[in-house]
């Protein structure tokens, strides 16, 4: 009778894991992982995959709507300042590093972006304006000193 009792609570315990664990999960997400995917800046001309690495967030491009150059070459980041650098493929470079989310402010900041076409790194912050749409400011000193651009998330294809 005991291995009876013992095996239906074994039993009713296997069975609830898989619910206490799915519950958990979902209320133990980092509010902050709402950036991560991929995303389309407003001139349409990239895709850019948004990951969390660590505890901070980084961002490479994975589209070009012109990969290639005149010559038929992969693009390269041609405007780098450093000169060892300009041979480096711009699909798969990451533009985006280190940005932290800060729950408060409902903003990832503390990161750089980086501009292929001047070559120049700017400050940036990330706002959430829904699920699916972020406003990307990059900036020189203070924020008040910059561009925004808007970019819209792709949604994954029904199959």
């Amino acid at each position: 009778m005991k291995t009876l009792i013992h095996c239906f609570i074994l039993s009713i315990t296997l069975l609830a894991l898989p619910a206490m664990a799915s519950s958990s999960s979902t209320s133990s997400e980092d509010p902050g992982d709402k950036l991560v995917g991929v995303w389309q800046p407003s001139d349409g001309r990239s895709y850019i995959k948004i990951d969390k690495i660590g505890s901070k967030y980084y961002g490479r491009i994975v589209w070009l709507k012109e990969p290639n150059d005149d010559a038929g070459n992969p693009r390269v980041d041609e405007n780098n300042p450093d000169k060892s650098m300009r041979s480096t493929p711009l699909k798969g470079y990451r533009i985006l590093k280190d940005f932290v989310y800060d729950e408060k402010d409902g903003l990832w900041k503390d990161g750089t972006i980086y501009d292929p076409k001047n070559g120049t790194t700017y400050n940036c912050k990330i706002e959430l304006k829904d699920e699916n749409t972020i406003e990307v400011r990059g900036y020189v000193g203070s924020a008040v000193f910059g561009r925004t651009d808007v970019w819209t998330r792709l949604k994954k294809k029904e199959k």
